[in-house]
């Protein structure tokens, strides 16, 4: 049976394809909140939350920007819900599951070649990553989505929900600590 010429055809949606959306976005969405939060097992239960909430919210998805942006605000807004609710409080004491800084410097990309190169980046990378994770809150969203995502600032505002201006505030903020930190060689600036 043909369609009617006055109907529409159905009109196909980013999220008709789920397991193509979550194949492209899950690791940079788990990526992002294991460096948030820290914690292996949260990290990934968040990430699952927010392809679930994706996938019922589908239809309020208006392409006003890229998938990847709408994912990201997702999992910052369940990320800023995680930490709020007395409901997860028990994910921040369970030591057992906890990710070690050191651990964390295995997901970023690094080019070097030779044993001690590694080796001292990676104890450069943990530093660094300590000083990210004693920031502020929005500070450390902003600086990952930055640094780690490879956001734009605009984009950066889309997810957060900040503005513009405020974005580039905690951005300057948490690179001045970062850099006053680690500016002597890793040593701490007076």
């Amino acid at each position: 049976m043909l369609p009617a010429l006055d109907q529409a055809p159905p009109v196909e949606t980013p999220f008709d394809d789920i397991t193509s959306v979550y194949s492209v976005y899950e690791q940079r969405i788990f990526r992002f909140l294991l460096l948030s939060i820290r914690d292996r097992d949260v990290a990934l239960s968040l990430t699952q939350d927010t392809f679930l909430r994706a996938w019922l919210s589908r239809s309020s998805f208006r392409g006003d920007c890229s998938i990847y942006t709408w994912l990201m605000r997702i999992a910052v807004n369940l990320l800023r819900d995680h930490t709020r609710t007395q409901k997860f409080r028990f994910w921040r004491n369970t030591a057992a599951t906890a990710i070690d800084v050191s651990e964390i410097a295995e997901y970023v990309p690094n080019s070097e070649s030779s044993a001690e190169s590694r080796l001292i980046t990676s104890e450069q990378m943990a530093a660094i990553w300590q000083t990210v994770s004693e920031l502020s809150t929005r500070q450390r969203n902003v600086f990952l989505l930055r640094f780690v995502e490879e956001l734009e600032l605009t984009d950066i505002a889309a997810v957060t929900g900040l503005p513009l201006s405020t974005v580039k505030t905690h951005l300057y903020r948490a690179l001045a600590a970062v850099r006053a930190r680690h500016a002597g060689g890793g040593k701490e600036a007076p």
